[in-house]
């Protein structure tokens, strides 16, 4: 990774840049340096939103098992939120770059403030009918009658601030497939570490209990969207105009195809987690809490495998447009094969370290003991699923909607989901510990021939563009 010095020094190199330097160094910089410098800032990025959740998940536990379990059904609503962000961000993200990579800078403007508008709108819309139907959500997302109260607490207040949450997704998103990475990093940081001063400040010093950790995230997510913002209107060859917020139904159509894979998979993401939590329910509170650790505690590899995608996905994207194929293939062998390596390694270290990992998330031994095993599955499992990843984000820049869809739906819902009723039923609560493991596996191996075909039709497209 990165050293914090190359860090800056990228910045001031991006910050030099015109927007032919920008697509000559997307189109001509070797590959594997060049994602390497695109997916250090995700990564670091991702992994200060690991910690906020760590000592999110730290602070709220200091008020019970029920408020901690309270935190794994709010996931549900969150990753709703996430769902309509990633949907426009990764749509609009899809299109600007390969638009930028074909030159047509005015066409990428369009996307980007006709994606700025719809998602704010739908996160209005959000904010006001998921309060309206705010405890029929918790209790499908999981809450028991203890966990109910803090859950609807914490996320009726997630609600309100959901317009800001899905914005600054779509932003962050349209920066990174512009290849602007490091500033996308900065204002993602900014808002994070505000989290993680403000969140104990509100819960402890102003005594506002659960409460004073979901003001934190709205009030830190308001911080980074304005950054965000700030940044595509200074920096961005696609600043933001009210007099491009023209929809049409070619833009509407381009962005449905690039964002329908990252909603469903954010839609199955809250499906796996409103499973994985009913199921481990009757089991008690101290159940609920385990899964939702394990979660948070797995984010680590999680993100290592999302940073590497997101640095992949611009150069995917601008070569696509440019019809570079053979630099398509390159930066996806590199991206799967570094990403999984790195994934494994991490994998060993909260595999040994499992108990003392969830402890610090949770210092209840029923929390502990129920957490240890799935964490130590999950650690070498989540590596499975590395070549899915890496194969969804090149299937969804690629413009192969519904093979994304597919790929990115089975680990969290198409495989999972009669995964943990089999085996929760035939095993109890082992199989829901065991649920998400076997379907990481099965998903890496659904995974493999979609690898293959997509391979092999880049190099199709690659031949063809040597011929032609």
């Amino acid at each position: 990774m990165a050293s914090m010095r190359s860090l800056k020094e990228l910045a001031r190199e991006h910050a030099r840049q015109t927007p032919e330097e920008k697509y000559r160094q997307m189109t001509e910089a070797p590959v594997a340096p060049l994602i390497r410098s695109l997916a250090a800032p995700s990564i670091v990025a991702n992994l200060v939103t690991a910690i906020y959740n760590i000592s999110d998940m730290f602070f709220v536990g200091m008020l019970g098992t029920s408020a901690a379990g309270a935190i794994g059904v709010a996931f549900v609503a969150m990753t709703a939120i996430q769902a309509v962000g990633f949907y426009f961000g990764q749509g609009v993200g899809n299109a600007v770059s390969r638009h930028l990579g074909a030159r047509e800078v005015e066409q990428a403007k369009r996307f980007v403030s006709v994606g700025l508008a719809i998602t704010m709108l739908a996160g209005v819309v959000i904010a006001v009918v998921g309060n309206i139907l705010i405890e029929p959500i918790c209790v499908i997302g999981g809450a028991t009658p203890t966990i109910l109260p803090y859950a609807e607490t914490f996320i009726g207040i997630i609600f309100v601030g959901a317009p800001f949450m899905a914005a600054s997704l779509l932003l962050n998103l349209i920066l990174r497939f512009e290849g602007e990475a490091f500033f996308s990093m900065f204002a993602m940081i900014a808002g994070n570490v505000l989290n993680i001063c403000l969140t104990p400040l509100l819960m402890f010093a102003f005594n506002m209990g659960i409460a004073g950790s979901s003001i934190s995230t709205v009030v830190s997510q308001l911080l980074s969207f304005c950054l965000l913002f700030a940044e595509i209107q200074r920096l961005s060859p696609t600043p933001v105009s009210r007099k491009s917020i023209r929809p049409t139904k070619s833009i509407m159509r381009e962005i449905n195809n690039g964002g329908i894979p990252s909603f469903v998979r954010q839609i199955m993401l809250a499906v796996s987690t409103t499973l994985l939590n009913n199921a481990a329910g009757p089991y008690g509170d101290a159940a609920v809490a385990a899964m939702a650790v394990v979660q948070r505690a797995t984010s680590f590899a999680n993100y290592i495998q999302i940073g590497f995608g997101q640095g992949f996905q611009p150069v995917c994207g601008f070569n696509i447009g440019a019809k570079n194929y053979r630099r398509v293939r390159e930066g996806f062998f590199y991206s799967m094969k570094v990403s999984t390596a790195i994934v494994l390694v991490i994998g060993i270290f909260t595999s040994v370290l499992a108990p003392q990992v969830i402890w610090l998330f949770r210092a209840d031994p029923e929390v502990v003991a129920d957490g240890t095993l799935t964490l130590r599955l999950t650690s070498f499992t989540i590596a499975f699923t590395g070549d899915a990843l890496i194969a969804n984000f090149a299937l969804q820049t690629s413009g192969h909607m519904w093979l994304a869809t597919i790929l990115g739906a089975c680990r969290l819902g198409l495989v999972l989901g009669p995964v943990v009723v089999l085996l929760s039923s035939r095993l109890g609560f082992f199989g829901v510990q065991i649920a998400q493991p076997v379907s990481d596996v099965i998903t890496g191996i659904i995974a493999v021939p979609m690898v293959v075909w997509l391979l092999r039709d880049y190099a199709r497209l690659e031949k063809e563009q040597q011929e032609a």
